[in-house]
């Protein structure tokens, strides 16, 4: 069998990870307990918008249609079962291509029709991500000070543990034959991958590219007011180390009073200790140009097909297989109303663990980031698996 994470196809699927915010109770169990469910159990499917789910599953569809049948996609016993190989999901696939645009009630009876649902055994984790804007340019000069920087030429890239061919990649450089660990965020910064990398973008602030790296993709706003999208492209291997935690570790943030907007306004309150404490995360990722950008979607996640806002989320990928669908039944941070939809599991991110894990893509701009930087939520998730 082949797995979707091999080779050059995992690059892209290490891409998005969590926001910047330690997420309270992570789940705790280590395997995949399924209950068998029926539509009805769905709290809000029937109110659901679901024919916003249509593009992206279609987008998935054609991705799915180019990998051999026996690709690995994830999942642990019944999820890997019935919907572990890129194979199983032709069936749904085809049937999806008839489904009228906008129409919700057409969904819903594909759905029906299509998938069985079980609920996941366990307290749901809902946070969100988004795709962040920074100010930036072509050519360093003025406040551009910030280097990011394109994937180096002497990154390397091996496959999984056999042990966890699902793992991720190990990652270095090689020195006289073997592979070594690759430079550290704070030695990167210092320069010691210069000859191998360069600048993509130069911008005015540094707490921006940390803030871009943690969600794996984000815009670039010229100064003629012209934008640019960057995607992933590789990361060194590190670990990562949330500066969140960092922060309460210091006391410098109470733990209930941690998000992405509170540690922001931390870093700009502390320039002098702002390049310390993100140093405390080793993890450094590597970014590329996207070219010819869809403004409806947003950066490609795991899968290489770009997500929709609202509509995709990071898994756990050894629970959870790549593609399927998840009814998640959670609260809005912002408004506390029921935040209750289907999306598709698309994404993967390094913060992203547990069988009851839902990492939401927000879309980009001020709002996605208010209600993605907030989002911590407790809840319920549902699995969608094709019927055999």
């Amino acid at each position: 069998m082949r797995s979707l994470f091999s080779g050059a196809a995992f690059v892209a699927a290490a891409a998005l990870c969590a926001c910047e915010v330690p997420p309270a109770a992570p789940p705790k169990p280590t395997a995949l307990v399924l209950e068998a469910a029926s539509f009805s159990d769905l709290p809000g499917f029937e109110a659901d918008h679901t024919a916003a789910l249509l593009p992206g599953l279609k987008l998935q569809c054609r991705r799915l249609a180019l990998l051999p049948a026996d690709t690995v996609l994830g999942g642990e016993g019944i999820s890997a079962t019935y919907g572990g190989l890129a194979g199983q999901w032709l069936a749904p696939c085809h049937a999806a291509a008839s489904v009228p645009q906008g129409n919700d009630a057409a969904m819903r009876d594909f759905l029906k029709a299509h998938f069985t649902a079980y609920r996941i055994a366990a307290p749901a984790l809902v946070t969100g991500y988004f795709e962040p804007e920074a100010e930036g340019d072509v050519h360093r000069g003025g406040a551009y000070q910030t280097p990011l920087l394109a994937r180096p030429s002497d990154l390397v890239q091996g496959p999984p543990p056999p042990t966890d061919p699902l793992g991720p990649p190990s990652i270095g450089r090689r020195v006289a034959g073997t592979l070594v660990p690759y430079w550290t965020r704070a030695e990167i910064e210092a320069g010691a991958a210069a000859g191998t990398t360069h600048p993509l973008f130069w911008l005015r602030d540094p707490v921006d590219l940390f803030f871009l790296q943690v969600q794996g993709s984000g815009r670039i706003r010229l100064p003629d007011g012209s934008v640019l999208r960057i995607a992933y492209d590789g990361r060194n291997g590190r670990p990562y180390t949330p500066i969140g935690r960092v922060l309460m570790a210091e006391g410098a943030l109470a733990p209930n009073d941690v998000s992405m907007q509170t540690i922001r306004a931390w870093l700009a309150a502390h320039p002098d200790q702002a390049r310390r404490v993100m140093d405390t995360n080793e993890d450094f990722v590597f970014f590329r140009l996207v070219q010819h950008a869809d403004s409806d979607f947003g950066p490609p996640g795991a899968m290489g097909v770009n997500l929709t806002p609202g509509r995709s989320a990071a898994v756990d990928r050894h629970f959870v297989p790549l593609g399927a669908p998840l009814f998640i039944d959670t609260t809005d941070p912002l408004t506390h109303a029921p935040w209750q939809r289907m999306v598709l599991a698309q994404d993967i991110g390094t913060d992203i663990l547990g069988p009851a894990r839902a990492d939401i893509f927000m879309g980009s701009g001020f709002a996605a980031a208010q209600t993605a930087g907030l989002m911590r939520q407790s809840g319920t998730e549902f699995l969608l698996l094709p019927r055999p």
